[in-house]
């Protein structure tokens, strides 16, 4: 029995041996026979290694005390220590506030933006003046190249208690001023309605990009049957709009702990007011690490954010895999 185990373990070494020689071999006719497009992708993959892979070496940081004389790799090791901060107090630790802050604005920019997007896309590929839908999209267009300096510098002039459109307007009308950046509730709107606001004409752009590629046989057939402009976009154009949308979603929850740094910081900036409402990770990371700069702790919250979007994203896709696997992302 012995010599059968050994010759079988052997046996089974040699093919495992001969099968990888096998795909070396293959890899290297393929690379030979499509050099042209392995030059033409080799940009990319060492953009991604230069950018996304080497820096990963970053995740040290986060289980070391940093100092800057001694290095990444001789400086001290205190395993878990850098996360303590972010999980300080148990049921009560501020990490849950922000996670639950992070997720739920996250959630919001992602279906909130996305469902505007389809909308406002099928609402200009319906268009029929030329024109009319070159300028419509410019004009949406513009408000994603603006900074959010400048978005905060607006939000400000809406919503200052003293002179702001808004309260201008409500003493207008006879009613009384609010006090918004002492109003945490209101908080939430703005923040959705300025990122939604800023990122709609992108969207719609890509969404557009996947209507103008839908076959127009389909929709010459819907119209020979009678369908009016509303069963087109019910029956035909949203349906074949649901692999982008899933595509898009999908992409956006890997991200989904990582807030939109710029957008809240110049909307509330340093308002402790507001905290309750508005803070997310990125912020509470910004705020600790500028009293007191910690390598280690930032590469923590860093870590602890990219983590629990791995998993977000590799649940949602498992998910979606076991009810249609035409639609899963991997």
């Amino acid at each position: 029995m012995d010599n059968i185990d050994t010759i079988s373990k052997e046996a089974s070494g040699i093919y495992k041996n001969k099968k990888k020689d096998n795909f070396i071999k293959d890899f290297i006719k393929d690379i030979r026979k499509n050099k042209t497009l392995y030059l033409m992708i080799l940009p990319a993959l060492c953009l991604f290694f230069v950018f996304s892979y080497l820096p990963m070496i970053g995740i040290y940081y986060a289980f070391t005390r940093y100092n800057y004389a001694l290095g990444l790799l001789r400086s001290p090791f205190i395993g878990f220590k850098n996360f303590e901060f972010l999980f300080e107090g148990g049921k009560n630790a501020i990490v849950w506030l922000l996670t639950r802050n992070t997720v739920l604005y996250n959630l919001a920019f992602i279906f909130i933006g996305n469902i505007m997007q389809i909308a406002v896309a099928v609402v200009i590929s319906e268009l029929v003046g030329k024109i009319y839908k070159k300028f419509a999209q410019s004009v949406m267009f513009l408000p994603y190249f603006i900074s959010y300096v400048l978005v905060g510098a607006f939000a400000y002039n809406m919503f200052n208690y003293e002179f702001g459109s808004v309260n201008t307007l409500l003493h207008s009308l006879g009613k009384q001023s609010i006090d918004f950046y002492s109003s945490p509730g209101y908080w939430k709107y703005i923040i959705v309605f300025f990122n939604v606001w800023k990122g709609l004409g992108y969207g719609s752009v890509i969404y557009l990009a996947a209507i103008m590629g839908i076959d127009r046989e389909i929709y010459e057939a819907a119209d020979i049957d009678g369908c009016n402009i509303f069963q087109r976009i019910r029956y035909l154009t949203l349906p074949l709009l649901k692999p982008t949308f899933i595509m898009l979603v999908l992409f956006s929850l890997g991200g989904i702990l990582r807030g939109q740094f710029d957008l809240f910081w110049q909307l509330v900036g340093n308002n402790g007011a507001l905290f309750e409402a508005t803070d997310i990770i990125d912020t509470y990371v910004y705020r600790t690490l500028t009293v007191n700069f910690d390598v280690g702790m930032g590469t923590a919250a860093g870590l602890y954010q990219s983590f629990f979007g791995l998993i977000i994203i590799l649940t949602v896709n498992f998910i979606i895999k076991k009810i249609d696997e035409d639609y899963a992302l991997f």
